[in-house]
């Protein structure tokens, strides 16, 4: 199984490496720090674009887009302090 974390975290290596270098393509772009390009491109990191994408799962499960069959069962806690959202795992 740590062959497939390693596998897994080198491929999202190899992503932010390519994104790294094609912000850099630009030449007035050249200079400036990765987090300041992207922010000059509009662009965000692909750490931030999983866990969002992570999310979007998760609503889709909870809101019955997916038929319950085939989705992770998720446990909806009890807790009703989720500031202003009434679903909370």
């Amino acid at each position: 199984m740590a062959s497939v974390i390693t596998r897994y975290i080198s491929d999202i290596e190899a992503l932010e490496k390519v994104q790294k270098r094609a912000t850099k393509i630009l030449p007035s772009l050249r200079h400036i720090s990765y987090p300041d390009r992207l922010k000059v491109c509009k662009l965000t990191t692909l750490h931030y674009r999983q866990i969002r994408g992570d999310m979007m799962e998760v609503y889709k499960i909870l809101s019955g887009k997916y038929d319950s069959e085939i989705t992770p069962t998720l446990i909806i806690s009890d807790i009703h302090k989720t500031r202003g959202n009434d679903l909370r795992l």
